[in-house]
């Protein structure tokens, strides 16, 4: 295959293929923050654009940053929007994180965002990263390459993980803790009892799917746990916070 800062489909194939990966988020929309995630070695950067810093315009320079260590870029986009999610693609991303989506009806009609016609409704053009500006057209025929995170992080989106695990093309089953836990009445309690089982739910939803399971977490020690309970795509905290953490802890060393 010709050199490209495409994934060309390999951190879907990872997943499907039941391997652990472990990546960050990134919401200062600094494609040099992502570039340090690359480099300390993550699996995957998700440039967040529901609620980071920044937008569309970010993803064309944070895509090549990570790309060069040989990293994915995956998108989670502000709403489900055909145009909001084309225009990612359209960007070279390996996958898109679809937020806010509550019935397997409303996932179904967002992943025909991420297919050509006659599979889906995406807008077909060649002059764009993901066709290597005219130069691959037959990536138009590859768009199974693209990995689909489906977010389950309310109560009504957990009543429906079984249909929505079911469905071709939402990859990933991944928990939005917060938004999770609110909606289950336990806001921030992450050891009561109902969203403990909200967990294993989706996390049996995916194994049962031959999907992959993912989740954020704050720390590499939670990570592990996880991944030991066999999640598979899994967020450790974000650029942001992982950087506030750690100078707030060297702060607090140094003033002892």
């Amino acid at each position: 295959m010709t050199r490209s800062i495409l994934d060309h489909g390999r951190l879907r194939a990872r997943l499907a293929a039941g391997e652990p990966t472990v990546g960050t988020f990134v919401g200062s929309a600094s494609p040099v923050a992502a570039e340090v995630c690359a480099a300390a070695g993550v699996d995957w950067v998700l440039l967040d654009l529901e609620h980071g810093a920044g937008g569309e315009e970010q993803v064309r320079t944070t895509v090549p940053a990570a790309a060069a260590y040989g990293v994915p870029t995956v998108v989670r986009v502000e709403s489900a929007a055909r145009i909001r999610i084309g225009r990612v693609l359209d960007l070279g991303v390996a996958g898109v994180m679809l937020p806010r989506l509550d019935t397997a009806a409303e996932v179904r009609e967002a992943l025909r965002h991420l297919r050509y016609p006659p599979a889906g409704d995406r807008g077909v053009a060649t002059y764009n990263r993901a066709c290597r500006f005219g130069l691959d057209p037959a990536a138009l025929d590859r768009e199974g390459e693209i990995l689909g995170v489906i977010q389950i992080e309310s109560a009504s989106a957990l009543g429906e993980v079984e249909e929505i695990a079911a469905l071709d093309g939402a990859d990933v089953l991944f928990v939005g803790p917060r938004d999770l836990s609110h909606d289950l009445g336990v806001p921030g309690d992450f050891t009561a009892p109902v969203y403990r089982e909200a967990l294993e739910r989706v996390r049996k939803a995916a194994a049962d799917h031959g999907k992959a399971c993912g989740l954020l977490v704050p720390d590499g020690a939670a990570a592990a746990t996880k991944r030991a309970e066999g999640w598979t795509f899994i967020g450790i905290g974000s650029d942001t916070t992982l950087l506030a953490a750690a100078l707030a802890g060297a702060l607090d060393q140094a003033r002892a």
